[in-house]
């Protein structure tokens, strides 16, 4: 087992929701953390069942970055071990760029550990496969702009979703008018088909099928406005209608040769 360092502060990507999502190394650090900062409002709290006894829990959702990075820096400093609790994964929507400079400002060290996206739990939960072949082999992941966000115009919903690829819009279910007008201004037809996956792996995760013209009014309908992903893009709609030639038996590589005409 890697190293856990008494005085650093380990940023931790908690996963989507069902704590089994916890990377092994995740786990190991609540293990030995003696101080845990933890989203509590995105996180679940069964993680915490993680940590040992005696550990110091610290919620994050009624703090400020100066209140959050001052807790864990002072705990790094007296020479604990500071796990961080981030939902899904950090290096997404986790704010942990401004965190990072704080601490290294500080000279605290830390260790960034990844998690399991939202974005690649609703695709398991939906049964869906993002890059399929003949329909999309890219994945856009982004958001629209609302109050604590600022998107610039070269990345809007409207200008990414012409590429006609996967889209996983974050954090923008409160905002379903906004995220059905831009996609069709960006050449989405009013019934191409959209997914809305809420708290995707949680006991009460919701799936809701939709399209670009009804986002809006389901979303409503299911009482969804937060912690919500909408899918939307060719893979999401054709569900794989074309084999890979990864598999194909007359597809030869470097570890198996063809067995019949190329394809």
């Amino acid at each position: 087992m890697k190293d856990i360092r008494p005085g650093t502060v380990y940023i931790i990507g908690a996963g989507p929701g069902d704590p089994e999502l916890l990377t092994i190394r995740g786990q190991h650090i609540l293990e030995h953390a003696d101080l845990v900062v933890y989203a509590d409002s995105l996180v679940n709290p069964e993680l915490l069942a993680y940590c040992q006894s005696g550990a110091e829990v610290v919620t994050s959702s009624d703090r400020d970055l100066q209140d959050i990075v001052g807790v864990m820096t002072k705990g790094a400093q007296s020479g604990k071990v500071v796990a961080r609790l981030h939902s899904g994964d950090p290096a997404i929507y986790g704010a942990m760029a401004e965190q990072i400079q704080a601490l290294r400002a500080q000279e605290v060290p830390f260790e960034i550990v990844p998690g399991v996206s939202a974005v690649f739990a609703a695709a398991a939960v939906i049964e869906r496969e993002l890059t399929v072949p003949g329909e999309s082999q890219t994945v856009i992941l982004t958001r629209v702009q609302g109050r604590a966000s600022q998107v610039p115009a070269s990345a809007s919903l409207e200008s990414l979703a012409r590429h006609q690829a996967t889209v996983a819009i974050f954090l923008s279910a409160a905002l379903g008018h906004k995220v059905s007008r831009e996609l069709q201004a960006a050449g989405h037809s009013p019934d191409a088909l959209v997914c809305i996956v809420y708290r995707a792996t949680w006991e009460d995760q919701q799936i809701v099928w939709s399209t670009v013209a009804r986002l809006a009014e389901d979303l409503r309908t299911a009482g969804i406005h937060r912690q919500a992903l909408i899918l939307v893009g060719p893979a999401i709609t054709h569900d794989g209608l074309q084999r890979s030639r990864l598999y194909d038996e007359a597809f030869g590589h470097l570890f198996r040769r063809p067995k019949g005409p190329k394809p």
